[in-house]
């Protein structure tokens, strides 16, 4: 691949997503990766720890949660046509030396497979559940929810399909991993991804009267996963 990949700072990482990502949220990040061509940053990619302890616990169990982490943005400028997956995969032979179980999703309420994913050899392990959430003024996560007007309306996250990738260079560690594996191995979906144009934007789906208008969150033009 063309360029040079770096750790680049979670302040970096912050100022290259807002503007693009669809999300319009922040998560925690711990890692974050830049591609650079021509000392342009061109994509950046994130990891950092869930924020739900079930699902830090769930992947492979109590005992191997401490190692549980996501890859929870990739993003890429508009004008690169570069396939990002040589990209994400170079982030992940770089996180080997961490020994984690990285987790992944690709949102089907905005038409994602996990094609990347599928390239990399992740394993695919099924559609979470459709759920609610609590809405809040602003679209404020859940976890950001204590002293907040809350209301009685919900706001709904669609399913998502969930990806598994054992970050270790270690062959015994990935095999005990694999063992401990709580959610079952399937085929790969497939289906059509839609495209996103910089400048559209989302409404958040509420269920109920909010407190307040949701917020429309920007949506970026990125590699879709």
């Amino acid at each position: 691949m063309r360029g040079r990949i770096e750790l680049i700072s979670r302040k970096a990482a912050i100022r290259f997503l807002l503007p693009r990502h669809y999300s319009g949220r922040i998560p925690a990040i711990v890692y974050a990766f830049g591609w650079f061509i021509e000392d342009q940053l061109v994509a950046v990619c994130t990891f950092g720890k869930p924020a739900s302890n079930s699902l830090c616990e769930g992947v492979c169990g109590k005992e191997y949660s401490k190692n549980v982490y996501e890859l929870n943005r990739l993003c890429r400028i508009e004008e690169l046509q570069e396939p990002l997956s040589s990209f994400v995969g170079a982030c992940l032979r770089r996180l080997r030396t961490e020994h984690l179980i990285i987790v992944s999703f690709s949102d089907t309420g905005m038409n994602h497979h996990g094609y990347i994913y599928q390239a990399l050899n992740f394993l695919y392990t099924g559609l979470t559940k459709e759920r609610t959430d609590k809405y809040t003024p602003g679209n404020k996560h859940s976890r950001h929810y204590e002293g907040v007007d809350q209301g009685t309306a919900r706001k709904v996250r669609t399913a998502k399909h969930r990806y598994v990738y054992f970050a270790t260079k270690n062959k015994y560690e990935k095999k005990e991993w694999a063992s401990k594996l709580n959610y079952p191995i399937l085929p790969y979906p497939k289906g059509e991804n839609q495209n996103y144009v910089l400048g559209e934007y989302l409404e958040t789906k509420v269920i109920g009267t909010p407190p307040e208008e949701p917020s429309k969150m920007q949506i970026g033009l990125f590699e879709r996963s």
